[in-house]
């Protein structure tokens, strides 16, 4: 998936005509400071982080400015500022708005029903998550008819709109809806969405585009989400890998078995980091590739998982050796493995021969890494 930066789903949004502040992008604190001097950006003003992460707010990425003076200093604060693993290059200047009341409004995927869904609620400003299930309102749209009229009046009674602002929500859901479609998105989320008078204006953009549309959408080819510069190489190679703050690194078959393995570590008190999934693949070379990248985020132990139905424990043991006699003595790791299925008494032997812990059960195995990696079971 592509999530594009809050400016950039702004531009998207101005594309197909959703309301939004008066606004700009800045790099430096005089950029800034010359936005609102020049009159770009009118006074007051809010200066937001331009980061992937959520509660900006809280974390101190959100500054207001009266004056030019006021706005530079604002951005000499927020640039260069490590906000939840990722540092602040760019900064969205906008115009402070009088708002009345904040809403969440947002079009995706329901994977289960098969049909893009509409959520709704009258409590913005607010993570979506720690809204009461009962204050939103989940609508399944067609595909094909897209929003319809009674769809739009009954977003409008959720979120107590009438008259012109109930008009300005009509018009906004079809821009929204444009957006959805025409860019193949995942994900189109305003929150929050202000009512400003009697007109309903974007105060947040949040726009992931699917990666399988990339073909359609070349203008995405060249922005990099927050995957890290070891996922950015693991994606180049089409490896399925995702770095987390842990120190335990994982390597398993399937996106069911690396979410369990994952669960199963934290139950020990273990802190899983960078995870791997090898998915069906039992290419030696392969296996050889992916292990040797995440040798590169240094993890202080690894759990390998495997389950062998039509993966081979036998060639996963195979390239793993390989893997570990490529990485320098001193950056090895403690490595625990439990690999069940097909052909797994060959697959623990060649582990053990070079002299890798093989343990059958998964308790003893995952307290066995988490022990390696200086946890507490």
């Amino acid at each position: 998936m592509v999530k594009l930066a809050e400016w950039r789903g702004k531009e998207v949004f101005r594309k197909y005509g959703v309301p939004l502040p008066k606004g700009a992008v800045a790099r430096s604190p005089d950029e800034a400071r010359s936005l609102v001097t020049k009159g770009t950006v009118p006074l007051p003003c809010v200066i937001k982080a331009q980061v992937l992460a959520g509660g900006r707010g809280k974390g101190g990425a959100v500054k207001f400015a009266n004056t030019p003076e006021e706005a530079h200093a604002a951005a000499t604060a927020i640039l260069g500022l490590e906000f939840k693993g990722e540092r602040v290059k760019e900064l969205l200047l906008e115009e402070k708005l009088p708002i009345a009341r904040e809403l969440y409004l947002s079009l995706t995927l329901d994977r289960s029903a098969r049909l893009p869904i509409l959520m709704a609620s009258a409590q913005g400003g607010v993570e979506i998550e720690s809204v009461e299930d009962s204050a939103i309102v989940r609508q399944p749209i067609h595909p094909f008819p897209g929003l319809s009229g009674y769809e739009k009046r009954r977003a409008a009674k959720v979120l107590g709109l009438i008259g012109p602002a109930a008009k300005s929500l009509d018009r906004l859901l079809d821009s929204l809806w444009e957006v959805f479609m025409r860019e193949d998105a995942e994900l189109v989320e305003i929150n929050p969405l202000a009512l400003v008078g009697d007109r309903l204006v974007a105060l947040d953009a949040k726009v992931i585009i699917e990666d399988d549309a990339s073909f359609r959408h070349p203008e995405y080819a060249e922005i990099r989400d927050d995957r890290t510069p070891l996922e950015e190489i693991a994606r180049e190679k089409e490896i399925a890998f995702v770095q987390l703050d842990g120190n335990i690194g994982v390597i398993a078959n399937g996106a069911g078995l690396t979410m369990a393995t994952l669960d199963v570590l934290r139950e020990f008190g273990g802190r899983p980091g960078v995870f791997l999934d090898l998915g069906g693949t039992d290419d030696p070379a392969k296996v050889t590739e992916a292990f040797l990248l995440m040798a590169q985020a240094k993890p202080r132990a690894v759990f390998l998982n495997i389950f062998g139905g039509v993966t081979k424990c036998d060639t996963v043991a195979k390239g793993l050796v390989q893997a570990m006699g490529n990485i320098p003595a001193a950056d090895r790791f403690p490595l625990v493995a439990r690999i069940r299925g097909n052909n797994e008494k060959e697959g623990i032997e060649i582990l053990r021969a070079a002299g890798i812990t093989s343990v059958a059960s998964l308790k003893e195995s995952a307290q066995a890494v988490v022990r390696e990696a200086g946890g507490a079971a």
